[in-house]
């Protein structure tokens, strides 16, 4: 119902809105730099850091019709509310949270799943330089996957991309303290299993799933994310020892 202010600087340009439940959100637009792969990303991600019991805002579609942002003064945020029109993705606005201190000690269980969750995504943007980590209520709260699942974007060789090794864990923010990898792989393998990925890649909304650059149906590209996540959970041991080596 009404564009607050843009948050960060960057190609994104996620921004805090308020919506039609009276609610604030941080919208993540499809019209930005990775358009809908980077909500699919969001979205997939946010829901698996759910079902690991780690906190994350809630997240929610969010529609914007052609009069959202239409007082906005910025040309460029016009152009992106303007090529947002339709179906996107909102994370509830955590008020009062402050960005995770890196110094700051921290569970080595929980530090361990959310280095596990990362290198499962391949998220490659949670680092000391930014952790998208915030703390709210004393708890770690995660946000911020849009930057995960990067095979989408070359979206070539599907079954090499869910067996490398995660090289980027070497800079995550919380492996200095993740000493319970071993751990977090055995509580992972409890929870993750295929028919809570069919799950997740079912409420992928078919509106994110029409590209340009690729060939399959909608249905066969939530395939191909279902045998990602398959095939990666299968060969966890791959990205364990890559983060264990890494710690080392």
């Amino acid at each position: 119902m009404r564009y607050i202010l843009p948050l960060r600087e960057g190609g994104s340009l996620p921004a805090l809105a308020e919506a039609d439940d009276d609610f604030k959100y941080v919208l993540k637009f499809r019209g930005a730099g990775h358009g809908v792969k980077m909500l699919i990303s969001e979205l997939i991600g946010g829901k698996i850091t759910e079902i690991l019991g780690l906190k994350i805002p809630e997240l929610v579609f969010v529609n914007l019709d052609v009069d959202f942002g239409r007082t906005e003064a910025d040309e460029e945020i016009q152009d992106l509310l303007k090529n947002s029109e339709g179906l996107n993705l909102g994370l509830h606005y955590l008020s009062g949270s402050i960005t995770y201190d890196p110094s700051v000690k921290i569970d080595p269980l929980l530090a361990s799943k959310i280095v596990w969750l990362d290198a499962f995504i391949t998220n490659i943007d949670r680092t000391f330089r930014n952790t998208n980590l915030l703390m709210w209520h004393k708890e770690l709260w995660i946000i911020d996957n849009g930057a995960s699942f990067y095979f989408h974007h070359s979206w070539q060789n599907f079954d090499a991309a869910a067996k490398t090794p995660f090289k980027y864990v070497k800079d995550h923010v919380l492996l200095p303290q993740a000493s319970k990898l071993d751990e977090a792989d055995l509580f992972a393998k409890e929870v993750l299993n295929e028919k809570v990925f069919r799950e997740i890649v079912n409420i992928i909304p078919e509106d994110w799933l029409h590209w340009n650059d690729a060939e399959e149906t909608p249905e066969e590209i939530r395939e191909i994310y279902f045998n990602f996540l398959k095939t990666r959970l299968e060969h966890s041991e791959i990205f364990l020892n890559e983060a264990k080596n890494a710690r080392g």
